[in-house]
């Protein structure tokens, strides 16, 4: 009898796996797995640890096959507890489509996927059931499989609306940059090019230093992710110096807007009307907020409404449009050869993108709870789209460095067991326990703010940053270690961290970056004196000097403004 046969006659077999597993033999650990695994087909907990003993032997290609038995196994047994009829599912797409859009709702993304790949019909492709599931795919951080549904979905239902899906998908993907610039101009050569007039005649006053009228372009101004970093400039603009004009999909339904905007509503309206719209108030500068991301009203900008067209904001890489002129970067954001990969001309603004007001019912600042835990609590609140593979690698080396901490992991769909327990199996390829990690679903105001509360260590991945979470973990006095990236996005922690007085928090690579966890986090009384430092730094920072940056803006619009009067002379 082999010993991994013998293995399966003893109390715990997982147990021996896990055992070969930490003590550095992967090889044993998988063929203990793999007997576990074979001789019970339904059991979905072997074929986790066989995926991370896989990897952890170097065995990726394999290991990944293995991954997606597991999970659909374990996804199969969720479903049946949350009472599908497993009959129906086996031959009712319209059933399984129905559960499938129930638990995208519940943000159960492993058993939607599940459901919804289930509900698709090759003879009869349908557009909404194809991107749920693309993005039920994407929020499980299945970044390769996302994009292959969004680009069969793209050449299937040609608009630009849906090509907008895959834009986003294969930022994450690797060869981003590459990838994200061609997708994005043959968006534009699909949807754009053909709007743009070649020398379009414009009504506007040519007068040097008057009263310019700038427009911003965005689904909402209120209700998204932009608000805390707009609304503070939209109340900040000098009214004696520039007209603001709101261009949003439903005003009625936007919370108080600033006193002094002039409000259109365009949600009804086809592009070229918003256009027609946009030219008859005469705009200077017309300012998308937005960019490739569902309720974009990007193909406004196709027909040239404005003299100046500018992207900021929500959309830092390339919008492909060749009638966009500028971008807005952090000074800190610049990379040799960046250019190449804009149809814009990338401007840096300074410290900053964006100021950020924090919540009017922020929490004091707490001792760094490490200081009664006696163990470090480390958190990400990042999409888990963002847990690139060298990320968990080196966030998993920190946690297998000190057993005793942990890692709060938390988003919507954290909530999803499938997903908990594929993330576990990702870390414990690299040596990290899975009861080092805690997940924790959606919170908003009060819930949320405090949850920041339980954080010694907010942890940046790579290459793709956080940016909301990361201004919110400061601005709740929670350090946060970034580092310095290969490309203008992976380096967006760095003026988020920086302009704030903290620069022991960026690390120059991920070496560095372990290092410095590890070093941050060794004395919590030092850890403790660290915190004390971050709220105040961030209030101290350009972040909230809302006038100040505002003023800043004002002038590189009027700069923009110049050099179009200069060259339309």
């Amino acid at each position: 009898m082999t010993a991994a046969l013998a293995s399966l006659a003893s109390s715990d077999p997982i147990a021996e796996g896990r055992a070969a597993l930490d003590a550095g033999d992967p090889v044993t650990a998988a063929n203990l797995f793999h007997a576990i695994a074979e001789a019970r087909p339904a059991d979905h907990e072997s074929r986790y640890w066989l995926y991370s003993a896989l990897v952890a032997a170097g065995e990726a290609g394999i290991a990944r096959q293995t991954l997606d038995d597991a999970r659909n196994l374990h996804a199969g047994a969720m479903l049946r507890t949350h009472g599908v009829d497993a009959g129906r599912f086996k031959t009712d797409k319209a059933y399984c489509a129905q559960v499938g859009r129930q638990l995208y709702a519940t943000k159960h993304m492993a058993l939607a996927s599940l459901a919804l790949g289930c509900s698709l019909d090759l003879d009869k492709p349908d557009a909404e059931r194809m991107i749920s599931y693309g993005l039920s795919l994407q929020h499980q951080g299945r970044t390769d499989e996302a994009i292959d549904v969004f680009s069969a979905t793209a050449e299937a239902f040609p608009h630009p609306a849906i090509h907008e899906f895959l834009l986003y998908a294969v930022f994450h993907a690797p060869d981003r940059m590459r990838r994200v610039s061609e997708e994005a101009r043959r968006w534009s050569d699909l949807y754009a090019a053909p709007l743009t007039p070649a020398k379009p005649v414009f009504g506007n006053e040519r007068t040097a230093n008057r009263r310019l009228r700038i427009g911003y372009v965005g689904p909402s101004f209120t209700r998204n992710q932009v608000a805390q970093f707009l609304l503070p400039v939209l109340e900040a603009h000098d009214r004696q110096a520039v007209e603001v004009f709101l261009y949003c999909a439903d005003p009625s339904g936007e919370g108080e807007l600033p006193p002094g905007c002039k409000v259109r509503g365009i949600g009804q309206l086809s592009d070229q009307d918003v256009a027609t719209q946009i030219r008859n108030d005469r705009i200077d500068i017309l300012i998308d907020v937005w960019g490739h991301t569902s309720g974009s009203r990007l193909p406004v900008f196709a027909y040239r409404p404005a003299p100046v067209q500018v992207a900021w904001i929500n959309f830092v890489q390339t919008t492909g449009l060749a009638c966009m002129d500028y971008i807005l970067h952090a000074d800190s954001m610049e990379v040799s050869g960046t250019d190449q990969y804009f149809t814009e001309e990338i401007w840096h603004i300074g410290p900053i993108v964006a100021p950020s007001r924090p919540p009017a019912e922020r929490l004091d600042v707490a001792p760094t709870p490490a200081l009664k835990n006696g163990y470090v609590t480390y958190g990400s609140f990042n999409n888990p789209a963002k847990l690139s593979e060298i990320t968990i690698a080196a966030w998993a080396v920190i946690l297998r460095q000190r057993p005793a901490d942990r890692l709060v992991l938390k988003y919507g769909p954290f909530i999803d067991p499938v997903l908990q327990r594929v993330t576990q199996a990702r870390f414990a390829a690299y040596g990290a326990a899975p009861e080092q990690l805690e997940f924790r679903g959606h919170t908003t105001g009060p819930d949320y703010w405090r949850e920041f509360q339980d954080i010694d260590l907010a942890l940046d991945p790579s290459p793709c940053p956080g940016g909301t979470t990361s201004c919110d973990a400061l601005a709740n006095g929670v350090p946060v270690l970034t580092q310095w990236g290969d490309d203008f996005y992976s380096r967006i922690g760095v003026p988020v961290v920086l302009p704030c007085g903290l620069p022991e928090l960026i690390a120059e690579g991920w070496d560095d970056y372990v290092a410095k966890a590890l070093t941050l986090t060794q004395d919590h009384q030092a850890l403790d004196a660290l915190r004390a430092r971050v709220r105040p730094g961030f209030d101290a920072s350009p972040y909230r000097d809302e006038v100040g940056f505002t003023r800043h803006l004002e002038g590189v619009f009027r700069q923009m403004h110049a050099r179009w009067l200069a060259a339309s002379a």
